[in-house]
Formats: structure tokens, sequence, C-alpha cells
């Protein structure tokens, strides 16, 4: 008997204020996979993560996360057993980083007075320290991490739980060339150590994609354009229908990168676009 998916939207519509912002999606994430929502601004992306991770109710449509019906569940406390990983996180006290992943387990901006973690929780927070590439930051203060040391000391904070989603929402905004590639580098090791983990992942660049990406939604104006594995949905057609702009792809070493026009006919062209 198959497992039943971490995550299940049926024909979702979202309205705000007499706005439609997704209409008709529907989507299906099973452990092990991971996805990424695709689109320009305001196509829909961050609304259907919220979803995703219980901030929010659909207008019309069924969503179930971990198995639970939203509008059937206490949202707060399913909020709890999903990693979400938003690089807005609003922390304005000087935490170190060993305090701000252990406040993933109180799901807190700030540590819970007089709240004590396990001998073992603290070692699993050294633990996801070292696997994000901040063995050496342990004890450095918010202020002084940059814009990628935060985004991957909040990965670790998001993995405290055990959770059996995890979701990124744009997790490279900000960062330069250096930092980017060290965040997905981080995440491509986690998607191979927590093989049952699923993920879903927002951005707006394909070369931000991880190369253990499996499965790719695009999104264009609220609707689905397309959704399925990464290598049948991303071609140069689609992408330029999602962005409404000529573009053609390529992918070397499991990346894929994006330049503007349609494919060019050459002999000897060393990477093949799709």
């Amino acid at each position: 008997m198959s497992t039943p998916p971490v995550l299940s939207v049926r024909d979702v519509d979202v309205v705000r204020d007499g706005n439609p912002i997704l209409h008709e999606v529907s989507l299906t994430v099973r452990a092990g996979e991971h996805w990424a929502l695709l689109g320009s601004n305001g196509a829909g992306k961050s609304t259907l993560l919220g979803l995703l991770g219980a901030l929010t109710h659909p207008t019309r449509g069924h969503v179930e996360v971990l198995g639970h019906r939203l509008g059937r569940v206490d949202m707060r406390q399913l909020r709890s057993y999903v990693g979400h990983v938003n690089p807005r996180h609003d922390l304005r006290s000087p935490l170190k980083v060993h305090d701000v992943v252990l406040t993933g387990l109180t799901n807190t901006l700030e540590r819970v007075p007089r709240w004590q973690p396990t001998h073992e929780q603290v070692a699993e927070a050294d633990r996801l320290i070292a696997l994000l590439g901040l063995g050496e930051r342990r004890d450095a203060r918010w202020p002084t991490l940059s814009q990628g040391e935060r985004g991957r000391a909040l990965i670790a904070r998001a993995l405290m739980p055990s959770p059996r989603l995890l979701l990124l929402d744009e997790p490279a905004t900000g960062l330069d060339v250096a930092g980017r590639e060290q965040l997905i580098e981080r995440i491509d090791t986690l998607q191979h150590t927590y093989t049952g983990l699923a993920s879903v992942l927002v951005t707006h660049h394909l070369e931000e994609l991880p190369p253990g990406t499996s499965h790719v939604m695009l999104l264009r104006d609220g609707r689905c354009l397309a959704a399925g594995p990464a290598d049948e949905v991303l071609t140069s057609d689609r992408v330029s229908e999602c962005f409404d702009h000529p573009v053609r792809l390529s992918r070397v070493d499991g990346r894929w990168s994006v330049r503007a026009g349609r494919p060019a006919r050459r002999p000897g062209l060393a990477t093949a676009s799709v």
C-alpha cells in the first residue's frame, strides 16, 4: 500500500479582497520529493507556500498537510511539525547561532525563559550547525552573521524538530555568488542526508535550484502552467511561457542556467539546450 502524500492540494482557489491570487491549483508532494515553485513576481508562489505551511486557508478547495486537512486541525500545532524557512526572520536580539537553532524546538523567535534543552537536543543542534557548514560560527552573534550564514542557520533551526516537510521561501534572496553557492551546496547535502524528507523551494531563478530538485511547478498568473518531474517540466518553451519572455535553458552537472533568446543551432555546442 502506498504511503499517504506529505502534501495534497486539490483544486485550490485563493481570493484576497476580491482579487484572485490562485485558481484551480493542485499539487501532490510525497516523501523524498524535492519540489521547486517557479514563476515571476505575483504568480502566486508565496501564497501557495503559505497554504503548504498551514499559515493560511484556501478560499475554495482542499489542502492536506502531513495528513491533516486545513479547517479541521489546529493550525498552530500543525505548523510545529513543518520546517518553514523564511529569510525575513524577525530576530532583533543578539542571540548566538546555537541559541537560534535551539529556538526551532520551541517555535519561537527568542529563547523561552527558564526553558532548558536536553543534552541530546544540544548535541543535535551542534550536529545540524556543522552539517550546514557553520561549525566555526556556533557562538557567533546573530547581528554579526552574513546573509548567507543566517539562511543556513535558519535551515538548521527548521530541522531541529525533525520535520517531514521543509519549506524554503526564496532562501537565496540577497546573497552574493559565494553565499548562494554555499547555500545550494548545503541544501543539496540535506536532500541526500534526509532521504525521507520532502521539500518545497520557492524561487524566481533556475540558477538557484539545487541539483537534487526532483519536481517543478511553473506558476503564471495564479495558475499552474505545468507540474511534474523537473526534466520534463523545465523546457525552454515552457519556461519562456511562464515568464513571458523567450529564454533558452541548459543544464550542466545537475545545475540549470538560463539565457535570453531561443536556442541557437550551433555545431559543437558543449551543453545541450532543452
